[in-house]
């Protein structure tokens, strides 16, 4: 579910730009329009919005997210009479997320209740700004700076879920050794867990550790989310390095269902999972 390797991974098999859907393409061109009506160019606009050249174009063309303080300052900047604001409001979540992630995008934005297992790098649900764009950075092959600022972007617009929907149930069981891994450095890992820490305050989520000390648990197969949608139906959802599946068949989820709750029985309590959190981080 990451960037390297998969998972939200938003760069998946194939990679490359992600593909502009209608609705940012229309928005492009909300802005681009009242930009030539106030006579601006875009290398004029670009520092009274407080963006690069590069990202306006992209904006414009469509490839790319629109952040919200790009919506408010253009708005305000073109005194465009709420057009650019009510353009924004429908503009699609693709860009920035994979091809084969949007299927299971879209069903997060609905559910009720997500599970997710990762021993790899910490869930995109959960990582930093900072701890994102290490990873974007080091992906191979190499993205360019747009690609980057397009995929942090997305990875950033996405984890709102867990603010956004607070009658969603979201559980969290990840390995230890994904937390002491040094992503980024020392520094980007002590926000990282502090981050972690923080959002786990909240009722609607809890969070466990596979302690290293765990010689074998249900999980060794490799990462796995589960989803219960409004309806009731499960969806699960399995990456690899350059290939993932949703997987709708009652009989394979429930085989996954019985892992996770195993999982669950071995990883380490909310409280002792904390109490490990708090040790990594060392003083605030």
């Amino acid at each position: 579910m990451d960037e390297v390797p998969g998972e939200e991974a938003d760069a998946g098999p194939g990679g490359g730009e992600p593909e502009a859907s209608d609705s940012l393409k229309a928005f492009g061109e909300v802005v681009k329009a009242f930009r030539k009506r106030a006579g601006l160019t875009q290398e004029r606009f670009a520092p009274m919005v407080g963006y690069s050249v590069p990202t306006v174009a992209s904006i414009e063309q469509g490839r790319r997210l629109p952040p919200v303080a790009f919506v408010d300052r253009a708005e305000e900047v073109l005194d465009a009479f709420g057009a650019i604001r009510g353009a924004a409001k429908h503009v699609a979540r693709k860009p920035g997320l994979a091809k084969w992630f949007r299927q299971w995008a879209k069903l997060e934005l609905q559910a009720a209740t997500l599970y997710t297992y990762e021993n790899r790098l910490v869930p995109g649900l959960l990582q930093t700004p900072a701890y994102a764009k290490t990873l974007f950075e080091k992906q191979i092959p190499a993205l360019g700076d747009d690609e980057i600022e397009s995929k942090l972007v997305a990875r950033v617009d996405r984890k709102k879920l867990l603010t956004d929907r607070p009658h969603t149930i979201y559980s969290f069981i990840v390995e230890e050794h994904v937390l002491r891994r040094q992503v980024g450095g020392p520094e980007i890992m002590h926000e990282q867990i502090a981050h972690i820490l923080d959002i786990s305050t909240r009722r609607n989520i809890d969070l466990q550790i596979m302690p290293q000390t765990r010689g074998h648990h249900a999980g060794l197969d490799g990462p796995v989310q589960l989803l219960e949608t409004a309806e009731n139906k499960w969806y699960a959802y399995c990456e690899g390095q350059r290939a993932a599946h949703l997987i709708p068949d009652p009989k394979e989820v429930s085989i996954l269902q019985k892992r996770y709750a195993r999982m669950r029985a071995q990883a380490l309590s909310f409280e002792e999972s904390v109490s490990l959190l708090r040790e990594m981080r060392g003083a605030p």
